[in-house]
């Protein structure tokens, strides 16, 4: 065995360079036809299913593609060295809004009037134009990991085919009533009338400086006219506000404006926000009679119905 080893070791050369033996050795592979070979050999074998959540080729493989992707052709590869057939097709997401986004740079839209005035038989083919973009890239930063994928006889998600596939997998999980409404608070666009992902919305992140707000929401049946007071810093959320919160412990305060005469409950510790004059370092709790009055003081268990 140490003959062995060391007959080895004398004929590596005095420096190796790493990345021209890859390269050597996927050579090697398209010359055999590699990939392809393992696929014919593995064929009658049982099939092993990898559902791989296809990129966008609307933009260039980083770091987080390929650091997936090495995973993911290690899992598939071991699945076919335990005796599986692995049907590997790269796949390209064509839908979202990435791919509207660009055409918009693009073509300079900003409004979904330019979009009905270009038609949008039009605004899909110019969409439809970039999906594949980058795919030559993909393929070479790919094939150069080592990864074997098959990029010749590829699927994309805005194939009908594939479409009706996908509502096809929804339709069973409906019939076994594995389907239910949920409620969760996204981002939202305005100007394309959608919640947004993550990824999406960091698409156009900006710092930006939103104000506070106070809302009043009127309590029903309430002779006096009161009205819950909440205070936000995400007034963007309040198209989907479903309810308002207290806090047993808490203490709130019923109060009168003076200048309105409208009626309110809201914390006690918050007044200073809906009268800030009250956070003046030269203002006195007597001074708070021009403002309002305290019609009643009370804890958060005494506002639940």
């Amino acid at each position: 065995m140490a003959n062995v080893v060391n007959s080895i070791l004398d004929d590596l050369p005095a420096s190796l360079n790493f990345s021209e033996e890859e390269t050597k050795v996927i050579e090697y592979w398209d010359k055999i036809n590699a990939f392809q070979e393992q696929l014919a050999l593995s064929k009658d074998k049982p099939e092993y299913t990898f559902y791989d959540g296809p990129p966008f080729a609307t933009g260039l493989p980083h770091y987080g593609h390929i650091l997936a992707g090495t995973i993911k052709d290690t899992v598939t590869r071991y699945a076919t060295q335990t005796g599986h057939y692995v049907e590997r097709r790269a796949g390209w997401d064509c839908h979202g809004l990435p791919v509207e986004f660009e055409i918009d740079k693009t073509l300079g839209i900003s409004s979904r009037t330019q979009v009905l005035e270009m038609g949008i038989d039009k605004y899909n083919a110019e969409c439809r134009g970039i999906v594949t973009r980058y795919t030559a890239e993909w393929k070479t930063t790919m094939n150069r990991l080592g990864r074997w994928i098959d990029f010749d006889n590829d699927y994309k998600t805005m194939n009908p085919d594939f479409m009706e596939s996908v509502w096809w997998v929804f339709k069973q999980l409906f019939d076994k009533g594995l389907v239910y409404q949920g409620f969760k608070v996204m981002p939202y666009s305005t100007f394309c009338g959608t919640p947004l992902s993550n990824f999406e919305a960091g698409q156009n992140y900006k710092d930006v400086e939103d104000p506070a707000c106070v809302v009043s929401f009127p309590v029903v049946g309430a002779e006096d006219g009161a009205s819950l007071l909440a205070w936000t810093t995400t007034p963007w959320t309040l198209p989907s506000n479903l309810a308002l919160c207290v806090n047993e412990t808490f203490d709130y305060v019923k109060i009168k404006d003076v200048k309105s005469e409208k009626v309110y409950y809201m914390m006690e510790s918050r007044l200073v926000q809906l009268y800030p004059q009250m956070g003046g370092k030269k203002w006195k709790a007597a001074d708070n009679k021009k403002l309002f009055t305290v019609v009643k003081k009370l804890k958060g268990a005494e506002m639940v119905r």
